[in-house]
């Protein structure tokens, strides 16, 4: 179809011996489309690191695409030890999807008005000013899914940040995850969630958080959940009633 003068392609390629980069997209597509004027394009690459001899930074992919035209290029890089995988997410902005999966630490920023669903993963810590920034980047997010397992380094910090909010978020999902994330979306003090939310967390940080379900601190927030999911047989408590009055109990094993 060399005549096409816009194309849109969404791709995610798993178990690849390389990145997807600006060199592959204009070897294959542009410059076999001579009148291609509109290329909008999210594409996600992941490798096995037990392929590789040398690892490439996100200024390697950037630069690929240093004589594209039109649209901002955006890529983001990551690697991850202890899955021996890494991970390359190149996208023109603004961004187009509705979701926005697997972001890290070293997420680029921007603003993603149409983005209802996004999912955080790391295999290092996520802090307070990394969520304040998701708030920011995403101020219509309905569903928020996170893993990480490593607690937060700089938890006991004493600056006093802005508390983060999700005006528009129903769906939030803390599974595999250290305990400090359960403490910092339930604290009232430090999230403010909207009403009306399913939340799906596993049982015993939840429980710990909460000091068995007596911290003040984090009652209003759990008030607002009207569904709650948890992966775990456990006995219900009247203080575990009262700290979710509101809910509509699923559980699963």
């Amino acid at each position: 179809m060399p005549n096409l003068e816009s194309i849109s392609l969404y791709l995610a390629h798993d178990h690849i011996h390389r990145f997807i980069d600006g060199n592959d997209l204009k070897k294959n597509i542009i410059d076999h489309r001579p009148r291609l004027n509109k290329f909008l394009f999210n594409i996600r690459s992941i490798i096995s690191l037990n392929d590789q001899t040398s690892l490439l930074s996100n200024n390697d992919i950037q630069r690929t695409f240093s004589n594209f035209t039109g649209n901002q290029i955006i890529s983001c890089v990551n690697y991850f030890p202890k899955m021996k995988r890494g991970q390359c997410h190149i996208y023109s902005y603004p961004y187009t999807l509705n979701y926005y999966h697997n972001i890290t630490n070293n997420f680029p920023g921007g603003l993603f008005k149409r983005v209802r669903e996004i999912s955080l993963y790391d295999e290092h810590p996520f802090e307070y000013e990394f969520f304040i920034e998701i708030a920011q980047a995403f101020p219509f997010l309905r569903k928020l899914s996170l893993s990480n397992r490593k607690g937060q380094q700089l938890k006991n910090n004493k600056m006093n940040y802005p508390l983060i909010k999700y005006p528009h978020l129903n769906n939030l999902e803390l599974i595999d995850i250290h305990k400090d994330y359960v403490e910092l979306f339930l604290d009232n003090t430090k999230t403010l969630l909207s009403d009306n939310l399913c939340l799906s967390v596993e049982y015993r940080p939840l429980r710990k958080v909460t000091n068995n379900f007596k911290k003040d601190t984090m009652r209003f927030n759990c008030a607002k959940v009207i569904q709650l999911m948890i992966p775990a047989k456990f006995k219900i408590s009247q203080r575990f009633k009262a700290y979710f009055p509101h809910v509509k109990m699923s559980q699963f094993y």
